[in-house]
């Protein structure tokens, strides 16, 4: 063979390569099944993907045939033939300007991974992208919609995704008229309430509350409802605000709530780190928890049970809230969900520890008598 035919027949096996013919690095390609299976490339291409008038039989026996030889089909040949790149976004626009801090905190933590697997089960794959970068990474990802962790009031991100035509689905009841396929929450204000309710039955006179300074529905509706909760008992509000983005400011928030004149002799802290926060800063100025101070925090952090004592947390079940975000996007990107927008509200659990339960007085006994005398 001359070089100019060998030329031709690598020329010729590249481009079968290319049309997923034959096997390139040991992968099968659609040709392969097609031959292994004794149908044509139209019977393998319906049957994999439910279309067609096929005979169940014929289904099973392909399906059987590409489970065998490993084959999967491209990315790209899916997104040419279903203009779905099979890609959810995942990303969150309040909590500062680093991308990916928020990772770092558990309640995150655990809902991207139930988030992830959601996506998984449905044929999608998850990415998750910061909300500000150097490089438009937005542009730059062909995403079938994008879930969206606690957006800010008119938050740009959501208004910029939605008008490109992508769904939306928010974890976190947006504000006003923010235009989001769905959205998952909690009752925050029912929740705020149960834990306030159970610091004042343990004995507490006044709850302090150390909250955050952005405007995202989670922080706005738990302020609020303390707010709430103190005018109905009568108490005078005690809170500190802070970033929430910075930890820093989160332990400087607890030493000033706990040098105040009025210091409470209870603390809920809205975010994770507040419990080792409000913990140290307790010990700093000589407060034992729970008998001069009790707190409480909203935590997914299995760290509070082995703390010293162990923190009382408030449970937002992210787990349940990221498999929820995935399902109502899934629906609206195929089709299948209802056309108005979609609301669900996700309980909460108070994980009740020692900080939040103050110990009944000591009460001293008397060594017991020597008989006397008779």
């Amino acid at each position: 063979m001359t070089a100019a035919e060998k030329h031709q027949v690598s020329r010729a096996s590249a481009s079968r390569r290319a049309r997923g013919g034959s096997r390139l690095n040991g992968r099968a390609g659609i040709r392969d099944v097609a031959a292994a299976a004794g149908v044509s490339i139209t019977t393998v291409s319906d049957a994999l993907n439910g279309k067609g008038r096929l005979p169940e039989a014929t289904r099973r026996h392909v399906r059987e045939v590409a489970e065998r030889l490993g084959y999967r089909p491209s990315a790209a040949a899916r997104t040419l033939r279903t203009g779905k790149s099979g890609l959810i976004g995942l990303t969150v626009t309040t909590y500062g300007e680093e991308p990916f801090t928020f990772t770092e905190f558990a309640y995150f933590a655990e809902m991207a991974r139930a988030a992830t697997s959601a996506a998984l089960a449905r044929g999608y794959a998850l990415v998750i992208l910061p909300a500000t970068s150097r490089h438009d990474l937005w542009s730059n990802v062909a995403l079938d919609g994008t879930v969206v962790i606690d957006p800010s009031d008119e938050d740009p991100v959501v208004t910029e995704l939605v008008r490109s035509g992508l769904p939306v689905v928010s974890d976190g009841r947006p504000a006003g008229s923010l235009p989001v396929t769905a959205w998952v929450d909690n009752d925050h204000e029912a929740a705020v309430r149960g834990l306030l309710d159970h610091l004042a039955e343990s004995g507490a006179r006044r709850i302090g509350l150390l909250t955050g300074t952005s405007t995202d529905t989670y922080t706005r509706l738990s302020t609020a409802a303390y707010l709430d909760w103190c005018t109905r008992v009568g108490q005078e509000p005690v809170y500190e605000t802070y970033p929430a983005h910075d930890p820093c400011a989160g332990a400087v928030a607890a030493d000033r709530l706990l040098a105040r004149p009025d210091r409470p002799d209870a603390v809920y802290g809205l975010f994770d780190p507040n419990g080792t926060d409000l913990l140290a800063a307790a010990r700093r100025y000589g407060l034992r928890v729970p008998e001069d101070l009790l707190l409480v925090c909203c935590s997914e952090s299995t760290v509070y049970a082995s703390t010293e004592p162990p923190i009382t947390t408030l449970s937002l079940k992210p787990g349940r809230i990221g498999n929820t975000v995935i399902q109502l996007l899934i629906d609206a990107i195929e089709g299948v969900g209802p056309k108005s927008p979609v609301h669900q509200v996700m309980p909460t659990d108070l994980i009740v520890r020692t900080s939040s339960q103050r110990r009944p007085p000591r009460k001293t006994v008397s060594a017991p008598r020597s008989p006397g005398p008779e």
